[in-house]
């Protein structure tokens, strides 16, 4: 996540230090545009750019060096980064525009303020205006019974979100285990929901305790030790879960197995529960007890999607008895990968990047669009 949505979070790569100098002071006098970083080697891009995720790239194209700037740029371009490159050049030596380029402007010197704010400002409203910004959508991932993939499967629903243009955020609901925070490894100092405030909660609060995961999501970790969850209360669940909504077009959330108030405070907020369920006797009987828990506190069947992990697994189990347990045939399938699967998990990546072109990271894309292309069904929980 980023400043606040009316400001343009801008990274220059600039080897001039007269030129960065006349940029900086060009931004001293306002407040729309926040300069994140200068850089001067054009091999730091790609790091930097999943590190501090600016709006708008701007980049020297007669940068000097090991790489120039449209050498960063076509870099950029071929990471498959989602963000508007404005090139700096003299008129000796004109830059064409266009998507083949990576490059949506370019800006002559000398320019003036006037000119640099309006290519600037045109650049990251151009791009927004591409984006699928209208969509807000929750989604609680959940699971009637461990070991099925829940936390792996959210994480890379996420993640694959992310790779079609949405702004995500993922929470760790799992306040006392803490499941995305073992997953990726993060450290038990990083900032956690326990870090927000208790009565009115800021974007720049979230700013503050959101982990920025290379992958380009964002991550409300849940508090690092056990006895922390019982600090986290409803209330403050429903006011960070609003805010999130409000500011990401997809929220995912990871719950625990279990069913307490907190629990249902997730389902209370989503549009929809994605129900993990395996071909496994017992989590097909955990399923269909939980089937008829949901339609006890009013909960829509049609938000209800199951997602059958390990799909090629059956283990024995005649696919119509699952679909008898369930009381519906289930929306999603996912194919079993187990070596892709756990070396991801073991590096903390997820495995939708690193092999994109497994049958198993295609069918996740596929899941991913279905949940976000479909219609939300109208109507709130009755409980």
């Amino acid at each position: 996540m980023g400043a606040p949505s009316s400001q343009i979070r801008l990274l220059l790569v600039e080897d001039v230090a007269q030129v960065a100098q006349y940029i900086r002071n060009l931004l001293n006098a306002q407040d729309q545009v926040k300069l994140l970083d200068v850089l001067t080697d054009g091999r730091k891009v790609l790091d930097q750019i999943r590190e501090l995720r600016p709006d708008v790239l701007m980049v020297d194209a007669l940068l000097q060096g090991k790489l120039n700037g449209l050498e960063v740029a076509e870099r950029v371009r071929q990471a498959g980064l989602d963000i508007p490159i404005i090139t700096l050049t003299v008129p000796q030596k004109p830059v064409k525009a266009g998507p083949g380029m990576g490059i949506v402007k370019v800006l002559a010197m000398p320019f003036s303020g006037f000119d640099f704010m309006n290519v600037l400002t045109a650049a990251h409203a151009e791009h927004r205006a591409l984006a699928p910004e209208a969509l807000s959508r929750v989604y609680s991932v959940f699971a009637a019974k461990g070991g099925v993939g829940k936390t792996t499967i959210a994480f890379n629903l996420a993640v694959a979100a992310r790779q079609q243009g949405y702004t995500v955020a993922l929470v760790d609901g799992s306040l006392q285990f803490a499941d995305l925070r073992a997953l990726l490894q993060v450290a038990d100092g990083a900032p956690s929901l326990l870090q927000l405030p208790t009565d009115r909660i800021t974007e720049t609060d979230l700013q503050d305790v959101m982990w920025r995961d290379p992958s380009g999501i964002d991550i409300l970790l849940a508090p690092p030790r056990v006895e922390m969850a019982e600090m986290v209360t409803a209330r403050d669940l429903e006011k960070a879960l609003s805010l999130l909504r409000r500011l990401y077009n997809v929220v995912i959330i990871d719950t625990p197995t279990h069913i307490n108030d907190t629990v249902l405070t997730f389902f209370d907020a989503s549009d929809g529960v994605i129900e993990i369920v395996t071909y496994d006797a017992t989590t097909l009987r955990n399923s269909r007890i939980m089937s008829e828990t949901f339609a006890a506190i009013g909960y829509a069947r049609e938000r209800i999607h199951y997602l059958v992990n390990r799909s090629d697994a059956a283990g024995g189990i005649d696919p119509r008895t699952l679909s008898e347990q369930l009381g519906a045939e289930p929306e999603f399938h996912l194919v079993s990968d187990g070596r892709l699967v756990v070396d991801a998990n073991n590096q903390g990546v997820p495995f939708v990047l690193v092999e994109p072109e497994a049958p198993i990271s295609k069918e996740m894309t596929q899941i991913a669009t279905g949940l976000l292309k479909s219609r939300v069904p109208a109507g709130a929980v009755t409980r």
